[in-house]
């Protein structure tokens, strides 16, 4: 099966720097605030909206053509719901197949360095859950640690997450803020 056509950014205009979302939701249709999230990013200018559980349903990942989009970009977005702790399956394998030893990182892996990584995310549980002191006994910060790990080891910079807490419960009208936060970081991240 050929993967899906990726929607490059739009041409840059006054942008100073191309963003690729890296989308991972296994079951978006049942996800109202990634659906919210997700609407219209991929018209706008200077950001590359790749959903990857679209483009690699079997997820047999094309290794150079991921390598050739993150050539293209100056900062990387992996945005996917929380689950158990990390990201979705898909990711993980994108990953391991695409962020490898020579390429990624490495003596002679420097095709990322200078790069930024930032994770956006969506939570079924409320921002008290995570804290030293809440149910899962962890900031976000904290669970995310591999994912900043692997920025700094591949000599990109990790940037703050934008996390979206208690998504179950959200209004409409709480999607849409969070809908317009997210647009501002990426303008904000896109124009420096």
């Amino acid at each position: 099966m050929e993967p899906a056509k990726v929607r490059l950014a739009s041409p840059m205009g006054t942008a100073s720097k191309r963003i690729l979302i890296l989308f991972a939701h296994p079951a978006l249709e049942r996800s109202r605030v990634n659906r919210a999230l997700v609407r219209g990013l991929d018209k706008m200018q200077g950001v590359t909206f790749h959903d990857l559980y679209e483009a690699y349903p079997d997820f047999d990942v094309d290794v150079e053509r991921e390598q050739r989009l993150l050539g293209l970009h100056d900062v990387v977005i992996m945005h996917h719901p929380f689950f158990w702790y990390s990201t979705p399956a898909l990711l993980k394998q994108w990953e391991d197949l695409v962020l490898v030893h020579g390429w990624a990182y490495g003596a002679q892996g420097t095709a990322l360095q200078g790069k930024k990584l930032m994770s956006a995310i969506t939570t079924g549980g409320a921002e008290a859950a995570y804290r030293a002191d809440g149910p899962n006994g962890y900031t976000i910060d904290e669970l995310l640690l591999p994912i900043k790990r692997t920025a700094i080891l591949c000599g990109m910079e990790y940037l703050p997450p934008f996390v979206v807490y208690g998504a179950h419960g959200m209004t409409k009208e709480q999607m849409n803020q969070h809908a317009a936060t997210y647009r501002e970081r990426l303008n904000a991240l896109r124009d420096d």
